[in-house]
């Protein structure tokens, strides 16, 4: 089994510092952890910002100046944003957010952007008009139908075909496990990238499967804070390490 392309998700939009100390919130924070990501394997990260009060930000200000952070101190370092609404931003925040930023790479939940469907169309002819590679987010096999459906009425423009695979999100207390891989896997008949992250203590065994199957990998904070043994990884950088671990093993 070659390398798999791996992201690091180090914080998401609802956990904070009382959830593990070593979970960044600040530009500086966010860049420490990336550089130390970056060194224990990461190709690339998945980023979100906060406000004053260290809340799941939309703002554009915020994303580009973090942004610029983190170019200078990993150029080579590829970063995607997210427009996750955190049951906060309604679709309209989510699309000017695309726009303000133009980011190179963003991740969109497709079934977030369903609750504005008239505002679809301007969403992804944003995201193409600004060259901002997108990756759906997919939480179950009913996200993949929606997919196909807005791919086949030209809405999503046929280079917006990336696509993540949420494991566990929505399961009784948020835990996931390998098999679960298998329905998205049942479905998916695209040759487009898929990834995959996965919520729980068994996070690397899933991303350990999704590699098998030829995926690629999300791990963080976002998803997971505990190894094997349900200790708290010490930061994202050993949850990092750990994954290269466990995927050498199975080489």
């Amino acid at each position: 089994m070659q390398k798999p392309f791996i992201m690091v998700a180090p914080n998401g939009a609802r956990r904070g510092k009382a959830d593990h100390p070593a979970l960044p919130i600040t530009i500086d924070d966010i860049v420490a952890t990336a550089t130390a990501c970056h060194s224990a394997g990461a190709d690339a990260l998945h980023l979100h910002v906060r406000d004053e009060q260290g809340a799941h930000s939309l703002d554009a200000g915020r994303y580009l100046e973090t942004l610029a952070a983190l170019t200078s101190a990993l150029p080579d370092m590829p970063v995607q944003i997210t427009t996750e609404a955190a049951g906060v931003f309604d679709v309209a925040t989510q699309m000017r957010c695309l726009q303000d930023v133009k980011p190179r790479w963003a991740s969109v939940s497709i079934r977030e952007i369903a609750r504005s469907p008239e505002l679809a169309d301007h969403l992804y002819g944003a995201c193409a008009e600004n060259c901002t590679r997108v990756q759906h987010i997919i939480y179950n096999t009913d996200d993949i139908a929606l997919l196909a459906d807005w791919q086949a009425q030209g809405i999503v423009r046929p280079d917006q075909s990336e696509v993540i695979f949420v494991l566990g999100r929505y399961t009784q207390g948020q835990r996931s496990s390998p098999s679960d891989l298998a329905p998205f896997l049942k479905q998916w008949h695209s040759a487009a990238s898929w990834m995959v992250c996965a919520f729980g203590q068994q996070e690397h065994q899933c991303l350990t499967q999704a590699a098998r199957r030829g995926g690629t990998l999300r791990v963080g904070f976002e998803n997971n804070l505990l190894d094997e043994q349900g200790q708290p990884f010490a930061d994202n950088a050993a949850s990092v390490a750990a994954l290269y671990k466990m995927l050498a093993k199975t080489a």
